[in-house]
């Protein structure tokens, strides 16, 4: 096998595939965020079965962004000069995701965002970002076409965790959702650490809205939906893919969303996401949610980067920026920053089980 020896950063592509094995690496929040690691486990265990690369098989770096902040920066930098991984997925929020950027960006090592929406990840134009999740921007445009263009509602209340992710998501919806000047909003922030959310339920009553849309995770989404039932207030429910975090939504119980309108990973639905939901329910016991799903994906992406670039680690940005991967998510393929083409789509959950919104 022919070697290129192109300098990248003071180090050979060479060097790179040198190794016995190939690393990539894995960021994710905390030790107990295990979906993307569950489904980024089942994708290198494939693509090791069919032989690696050029007989070379893949290993999973993971590294935990947990502890002060600059922490994902720091691991991502360990990932880069210490395990000299071939490309970085991050599953995490939007502001460690900015960190990795940052630290990859320094080093043109691919990052690979497998959850983070944040939509200002691809407004510095860094050529080695990519995302295989809708941002923001992207679900807002779904949900407000569902809210005002098809179902025509007129007064939305919108509910909004004072977090930074849930933050961004807000702001994408309020700005598409009032470009028209059809809709009016009402706006309600809460805590994560709140327990009541007895007020905050009297609140959306006393605005007599006609739909909500909520941005927020489990388990306070859950408490929320749940609470909204119980006094009685029946009307549409919208919601980003954050609702859908399996780490903190276990075994991916989407009962606790009955009647709930959310955005889509599709992996529900795909002929390719029922074959990797039979896998993953048999290797760890439980149905896959959208982290595992969007984890499984991104790491395949990788993967069919690689065994295109190799062995040259400096075609990796050409290899991602052109690819068309057919995922349980759906066809993925990136515009000229990085982000996932749509279309994307709403889903409903109905009996417990998500499908299509209509």
């Amino acid at each position: 096998m022919l070697f290129h020896s192109t300098a990248i950063n003071g180090m050979s592509s060479e060097l790179f595939f040198s190794e016995d094995t190939i690393k990539i690496g894995l960021l994710i929040k905390n030790r107990n965020s295990v979906a993307a690691i569950n489904g980024a486990e089942i994708a290198i265990q494939e693509a090791n079965d069919k032989g690696g690369c050029n007989g070379k098989p893949f290993k999973l770096e993971i590294r935990f962004m947990e502890g002060p902040w600059g922490t994902g920066s720091k691991e991502a930098v360990s990932l880069i000069f210490e395990e000299k991984v071939w490309a970085i997925m991050g599953s995490h929020d939007g502001r460690n995701a900015h960190l990795a950027e940052q630290a990859t960006a320094k080093t043109r090592i691919v990052f690979l965002s497998a959850w983070a929406a944040d939509p200002t990840l691809s407004q510095a134009f860094v050529p080695w970002y990519f995302s295989c999740v809708p941002n923001n921007t992207q679900q807002a445009e779904v949900l407000t076409d569902k809210i005002n263009n098809r179902n025509n509602f007129r007064k939305v209340a919108v509910i909004s965790e004072n977090t930074y992710d849930a933050g961004f998501a807000l702001k994408s919806f309020v700005n598409k959702i009032t470009i028209s000047s059809k809709t009016d909003t009402f706006l309600i922030h809460y805590n994560t650490t709140d327990i009541d959310f007895s007020s905050l339920v009297e609140k959306i009553k006393s605005a007599n809205p006609q739909c909500i849309a909520l941005f927020g995770t489990p388990p306070s989404t859950v408490k929320i939906i749940k609470l909204l039932k119980e006094r009685g207030i029946k009307i549409p429910v919208f919601g980003t893919l954050s609702l859908l975090d399996d780490n903190d939504l276990p075994d991916s119980n989407l009962s606790v969303y009955e009647g709930i309108n959310i955005i889509s990973s599709e992996h529900w639905f795909s002929p390719e996401g029922i074959v990797f939901k039979d896998k993953f329910m048999k290797k760890y016991g439980y149905e896959p949610g959208s982290v595992s799903a969007y984890a499984y994906d991104g790491m395949n992406l990788i993967i069919e980067s690689v065994r295109f670039a190799a062995p040259d680690k400096d075609k990796m940005q050409e290899a991602m920026a052109n690819i068309k991967h057919k995922g349980v998510t759906g066809t993925i393929q990136f515009d000229e920053r990085g982000n996932r083409k749509g279309p994307f789509k709403l889903m409903f959950i109905k009996d417990g089980h998500p499908v299509p919104s209509k």
